[in-house]
């Protein structure tokens, strides 16, 4: 059974636990309060025993989980068995326990076995080991906040300790404020959450008690880069480029991924315009996910001679990053990079694709 991590909560209040939870993703602040959530259950129903195995390296003891979730507790009625997975991968006798557990997890009524795994590709999640988990427990997925609902979220933490932004303009001001100082990074966001309610009673928030209070504990990848040039966003592309570069991130990955977007929008164009429907042109080049959606929405603002270009553009960019000189580029890395993202970032921002001359 998949269930929403939005529905956890009305899962837990009204519905009976299930003997199985599997939460898998990639931000440990909502795997940490959804698994706290399932064991505050467990709790109230006499789960009162907790024992936890962590997979480490191929030598691990899958037989000491299976005796486990087949005792009953020695120590009280009921008891959670928390098996944690950091790396997502079982291996084959893991994956064999793995099955076992989940085929056997109705079995006893006295365990409830919570599985922790990291985020997982969709080979991995349609494998047997994963099959079955989803099969005879609960499965959750806990995806990252993306940016642009990351405001929302600020807004609802901060209700849940009685505060809010002021209403209108300098609510949503103060609120995207907020989000660029802590996009990336979840946890630290939760905490300036917390301070603020610590520095401020319950109520209203200006402006400037949240400018003054929240650091900027933002952390940026290079993948959010990508969504952040083809989404036209050119202010976030500057934050993110100068945090990247602050992070000594380097400079070679960064061009790599603005350089393999536009080689891929390249040769997308191409086969559109050598009558390959796009759909078909996106899946033959691996494009799929946000950065489909993405490239759906900007494919017809750039032509085959803009795109050519901006291939020249890149080639030029990865001498620069190498160590070459080019006339008429930043002899600068990291600002031949903010060349070629803005210079891609602008196409993406037109609201129609420029006439042919």
């Amino acid at each position: 059974m998949e269930l929403p991590l939005n529905r956890l909560a009305a899962h837990l209040e009204k519905e009976a636990l299930r003997p199985l939870y599997t939460l898998h993703g990639d931000e440990p602040l909502l795997i940490q309060e959804a698994a706290d959530a399932i064991r505050a259950a467990a709790r109230a129903q006499g789960y009162t025993e907790r024992t936890v195995f962590t997979v480490e390296g191929a030598r691990f003891d899958w037989s000491a989980v299976q005796a486990a979730g087949g005792a009953m507790s020695l120590f009280a009625d009921r008891q959670v068995i928390e098996l944690r997975i950091p790396s997502g991968k079982p291996g084959k006798d893991g994956s064999e326990a793995l099955q076992k557990v989940a085929e056997g997890a109705g079995g006893n009524d006295s365990t409830l076995t919570l599985v922790l795994l990291p985020r997982l590709d969709m080979a991995t999640r349609k494998g047997a080991w994963f099959s079955a988990l989803a099969q005879h427990g609960v499965s959750l997925q806990v995806d990252s906040i993306e940016r642009g609902a990351l405001p929302e979220w600020i807004a609802q933490r901060l209700g849940r300790q009685g505060q809010r932004v002021r209403a209108g303009e300098e609510g949503q001001r103060t609120l995207q404020f907020f989000a660029d100082r802590v996009e990336g990074n979840l946890l630290a966001a939760h905490q300036e959450i917390q301070k603020l309610g610590l520095l401020h009673p319950p109520g209203e928030l200006a402006f400037e008690q949240v400018e003054g209070a929240v650091n900027n504990v933002a952390r940026y990848d290079v993948f959010k880069l990508s969504h952040a040039v083809l989404g036209g966003q050119p202010q976030r592309v500057a934050r993110m480029l100068e945090g990247l570069r602050a992070e000594g991130e380097a400079e070679v990955l960064v061009h790599y991924t603005l350089a393999e977007d536009i080689r891929a929008l390249k040769r997308v164009r191409d086969a559109v315009d050598a009558g390959r429907p796009l759909p078909m042109a996106l899946r033959e080049n691996r494009v799929w996910g946000p950065r489909e959606r993405a490239f759906e929405r900007v494919l017809p603002l750039l032509d085959g001679r803009i795109l050519t270009r901006l291939v020249g553009d890149a080639h030029v960019v990865d001498g620069i990053v190498k160590g070459l000189r080019r006339p008429d580029w930043p002899a600068d890395g990291w600002q031949a990079l903010h060349r070629l993202a803005f210079r891609l970032c602008r196409l993406c921002m037109a609201e129609r694709r420029p006439q042919r001359s």
